[in-house]
């Protein structure tokens, strides 16, 4: 299951799910740990941003450990229009640094989603793959790594199964929806059934987050929902 604000939950509340979780045999996708659009965060060197981003990594450490899951989202926030790029870069990643660490005895894993800027998040300061691999790689850390949403790279950059393979050693997980609409596969132009091919040719053995809507309403959207997957799943 994938749900964005289980940090944000009363502890009973999340240990009830976990139980449930538990009792289906399910696996957690990744949670929100900290993505807040409208903030300079991870860009600056605020010594109050930094402590703000570190508290937010051990109250995912904590969720994590209550309903064992493995994965945090973090987005770095909005960039910074008054200071050079690669310092930008460089504060990223010094803070990432500092949030891997603590996260690494745990093994909890911050993953890094790039957002497009065209069609939903404009002014945000990771938008692409081949940046998030970047980043990853200066971090070089097991607990920072990327959550590819693959709705939002074929807005950004396309050329998906390519920038996979490049960025595959720092890939942890995926989001799946549709361009355009962000609905289920199948009501777009991504060739959804090529892709998971591809990853189960690949060996992937991670999750795919549904962040997605659905192309009709009701019953019958559920069940166009259930038989899109069905349909990029027949490969």
């Amino acid at each position: 299951m994938f749900h964005n604000g289980l940090m944000n939950l009363p502890s009973a509340e999340q240990e009830k799910l976990a139980r449930e979780m538990d009792r289906l045999n399910m696996e957690w996708g990744p949670f929100v740990a900290y993505a807040d659009f409208k903030v300079k965060s991870f860009v600056t060197r605020d010594p109050e941003i930094r402590s703000m981003l570190q508290q937010r990594v051990k109250t995912a450490i904590e969720t994590a450990r209550r309903v064992n899951a493995k994965w945090a989202l973090m987005v770095p926030g909005r960039f910074d229009e008054g200071m050079e790029w690669d310092y930008q870069t460089a504060n990223v990643i010094e803070n990432l640094k500092r949030c891997a660490e603590l996260c690494e005895p745990s093994g909890l894993i911050i993953v890094l989603e790039p957002l497009n800027a065209w069609t939903n998040h404009p002014g945000l300061f990771l938008t692409k793959i081949p940046q998030a691999y970047l980043i990853c790689q200066a971090v070089g850390s097991p607990s920072c790594k990327i959550i590819n949403d693959i709705y939002h790279q074929q807005i950004t950059e396309g050329n998906l199964i390519p920038n996979i393979d490049m960025a595959w050693s720092e890939i942890a997980s995926f989001h799946v929806g549709d361009n355009p609409g962000r609905k289920e596969p199948t009501t777009g132009e991504i060739n959804y059934k090529n892709i998971f091919e591809h990853l189960h040719s690949k060996g992937y053995q991670g999750v795919l987050c549904m962040e997605h809507g659905k192309s009709k309403s009701g019953l019958e959207g559920e069940k166009a929902v259930i038989e899109a997957y069905r349909a990029c799943d027949d490969f």
